[in-house]
């Protein structure tokens, strides 16, 4: 037997932990140079890990492990051939110095996983008011997937007593469920939840509000939407307007786009404005790169392309690193206002929200206009309340006249 240890690789700069989030080869199963063997989730954003060799795997850590930057994950049997490796079903890591304990590992843990849901298999049993007898698992070890429990039939209720009397009846469907569950908290999640305290704890976190008439911007899309898609091959959405409206202001207001670095303020000569994205494992905020300098398309594809990523899991740590001021849009999930918190170490973030048809006064008549909520939330340390007031007057006047754009006022 020739073994080779497999450890966590350095991931980025200042990334001293990872949580193994997934096996993508079984243990025991033989796998071929460069393969990728796992997920890796850090702070960040979500690595593959590739096999270093050829050989049989033999799972050292488990699913759902923390690991330090150069901890052991598994090993490789190089002295075995690809038609002698044989995949263990065992989720339990093997032992490596005891071969015959792997082999003995895969009909307990089988029989244990056998008829167990997977905790998001368990959920959608309890809303289906499934039991695990009403669910086949074809998960390893007949574990309960969450496609199976898509897939199963409600059963249909059992036939009642005819003595059962009617206020019974009424008891039992008012009946609730009291169950619980207990899920480990995601790595980026963790990091999410240290980053919000930190940033309510080290700064003098502040919120001013506008508002902004629309009106115009809808005018432009309509007008000009067709032509636009026609020669970019993208629609001109609300989110580049947003942006360069908040990038050209930037420039004029250098101190909204300053951070704090010890007694020193950092200016920035560019507006890297950063887009807050939900992912199914939390809020990432990829930076758009010289925003001030872009057209609307290239803003737009910029946009459209780090979002991919951030939902399939594929951004970059270079990807995710930087940005000097963060534009955040609660808006698409409904959100009529909000104080949305500072992503450190910038100083500050602005917050979009629902488009709402509202009357207003223009001239002295009472007209509707598809109105927004803006809301800048600030470190009163860098920015004072004036400039912060000030910035949003800027950002509202450059979206009701959109040709400020054009004319670079």
């Amino acid at each position: 037997m020739s073994l080779i240890e497999l450890h966590v690789p350095p991931v980025g700069e200042s990334i001293t932990e990872v949580t193994l989030s997934k096996w993508l080869k079984p243990n025991g199963s033989f796998v071929r140079m460069d393969e990728s063997l796992c997920e890796f989730e850090s702070d960040k954003a979500t690595l593959e890990f590739p096999s270093e060799a050829s050989g049989k795997l033999i799972h050292v850590a488990a699913e759902g492990d923390d690991l330090e930057i150069g901890a052991l994950i598994a090993k490789l049997d190089t002295s075995v051939k690809e038609d002698a490796a044989a995949p263990d079903k065992s989720t339990t890591p093997a032992d490596p110095s005891s071969p015959a304990k792997t082999e003995e590992v895969t009909p307990a843990s089988s029989s244990y996983a056998e008829g167990h849901p997977s905790p998001a298999a368990a959920k959608m049993m309890r809303e289906k008011g499934l039991s695990s007898s009403d669910v086949t698992g074809t998960g390893k070890g007949g574990r309960i997937t969450r496609e199976d429990a898509a897939s199963a039939n409600v059963p249909s209720s059992a036939p009642k007593e005819t003595s059962e009397k009617p206020a019974a009846k009424a008891v039992a469907s008012l009946a609730f469920s009291r169950e619980e569950h207990r899920e480990k908290m995601t790595r980026m999640r963790r990091t999410i939840a240290k980053r919000l305290v930190s940033a309510k704890n080290n700064t003098a976190m502040l919120t001013t509000f506008n508002e902004v008439d629309l009106s115009a911007v809808f005018d432009l899309r309509k007008r000009h939407q067709e032509a636009f898609v026609k020669k970019y091959g993208i629609k001109l959405g609300f989110m580049s307007l947003f942006a360069k409206a908040c990038a050209l202001a930037l420039k004029d207001m250098p101190e909204v786009n300053a951070r704090i670095d010890g007694d020193d303020f950092i200016y920035h000569d560019y507006a890297d404005i950063s887009i807050a994205i939900s992912t199914p494992t939390g809020l990432v905020v990829p930076p758009v790169h010289n925003v001030e300098s872009l057209a609307l398309h290239e803003i737009e594809w910029a946009i459209k392309d780090l979002a991919e990523k951030a939902r399939t899991g594929k951004l970059t740590l270079e990807e995710m690193s930087g940005g000097t001021f963060t534009i955040t849009n609660g808006g698409v999930f409904g959100s009529m206002m909000s104080t949305p918190i500072i992503n450190e170490p910038q100083s500050a973030i602005l917050g979009m929200h629902a488009i709402k048809e509202r009357p207003v006064v223009v001239d002295g008549q009472i007209v509707i206009r598809p109105m927004m909520y803006l809301a800048l939330s600030y470190d009163h340390r860098v920015i004072d309340g004036s400039s912060s007031v000030t910035f949003l007057v800027k950002v509202k006047e450059l979206l009701e006249d959109p040709v400020r754009f054009i004319l670079g006022l």
